[in-house]
């Protein structure tokens, strides 16, 4: 078979390499998927360079997402059901940036028929932590209003048209003017322009309580962390809820632990992968149903930016790198099995 491998870390168009490798074969517990499409993720770029939460073991394929088909199990009740059947492939330790992959079979899932290959390959990372986030974590009610960073990005699309589907307000925050009549055609109710500049946090704090009121926000996510993060939590309330799901800043949190006392605030880490592993099967069939409707109807749909085969993985990663860092450009995929 034939895959992308990195043998150190560093700048992926550096270190990537296209290579024939052993076909896998699944042991028990797992089954071995033949790879159709993956997304090339920011996660991805930063388990190459050495920046991920899970470090990689040289050589590493890289590919924590995509979609393929199950083509044979190595024994259990899960690897012969999904035998045969196209599955979305979350791959926590990476991989799939290959022909083939061997992986647990609780890490596939049966996807609808009525998905594209381009929409099934992207259908976790961005469109169910979207879902999950808000109406699984956070549970915010109809009218509850959602302040997120980073929302210039296809993520933050993603939540404010999904806010507007299931009816709590989105408070957008951005880091360029060039980004606000976007969100606010897309139906964000508030957008403001703060790039962390401590000197500008008060002013960011007065005109999210303006918005909410003086109680503060209840719901909050952040994948920035640093200065702009913590202006956030700055800005909860009684209860108030943050959850941080990224680290684009690459810099810490800084606030006093009275920040939370005094309104009895909460920040919570959020990793998709952990929570997907949480859940039973008939819980992530029942996420799975409902993003698929959420896909089709154009709430959680991904914007494809273009479609590389995997032997032009070079060209491919420095499109990925072409593109800003919060995904804004739409999603590179590589197209596996030429």
């Amino acid at each position: 078979m034939r895959a992308v491998e990195f043998s150190e870390t560093g700048e992926p168009s550096s270190v990537l390499k296209y290579v024939d490798l052993h076909r896998p074969t699944p042991k028990p517990g797992e089954v071995l998927v033949r790879m159709k499409m993956a997304p090339i993720n920011p996660s991805d770029m930063m388990f190459i360079r050495g920046g991920y939460t899970t470090a990689a073991v040289c050589p590493a394929i890289p590919g924590f997402e995509g979609v393929g088909v199950v083509e044979a199990s190595g024994g259990g009740l899960r690897g012969r059901l999904f035998t045969g059947k196209r599955v979305a492939v979350l791959n926590k330790k990476g991989g799939n940036w290959s022909d083939y992959v061997v992986l647990p079979a609780d890490q596939v899932i049966p996807l609808s028929e009525g998905l594209s290959d381009e929409q099934a390959a992207t259908f976790f990372v961005n469109p169910a932590t979207a879902w999950v986030m808000t109406q699984e974590v956070l549970r915010i009610p109809p009218n509850g209003w959602l302040l997120q960073t980073a929302a210039g990005s296809s993520l933050g699309h993603m939540i404010v048209r999904l806010g507007k589907a299931t009816g709590f307000r989105t408070i957008c925050v951005v880091r360029r003017t060039a980004q606000v009549e976007v969100l606010k055609r897309l139906g964000a109710d508030h957008v403001i322009v703060f790039d962390g500049n401590p000197a500008e946090e008060s002013g960011f704090i007065e005109s999210v309580r303006k918005i909410v009121g003086s109680e503060g926000v209840r719901y909050a996510v952040d994948p920035v962390g640093g200065s702009t993060g913590s202006a956030v939590v700055r800005c909860l309330g009684q209860g108030g809820h943050l959850l941080v799901y990224g680290t684009l800043s690459n810099e810490p949190l800084s606030f006093s632990s009275r920040t939370l006392m005094s309104v009895g605030a909460r920040v919570d880490g959020f990793w998709l992968g952990n929570f997907m592993a949480r859940q039973g099967l008939i819980h992530k069939l029942r996420i799975v149903r409902k993003l698929s409707q959420l896909i089709r109807a154009g709430v959680l749909e991904s914007n494809i930016a273009q479609v590389f085969p995997l032997s032009e993985i070079q060209q491919a990663v420095q499109r990925a790198a072409q593109a800003s860092p919060d995904g804004q450009a739409g999603k590179i995929l590589l197209k596996m099995n030429e």
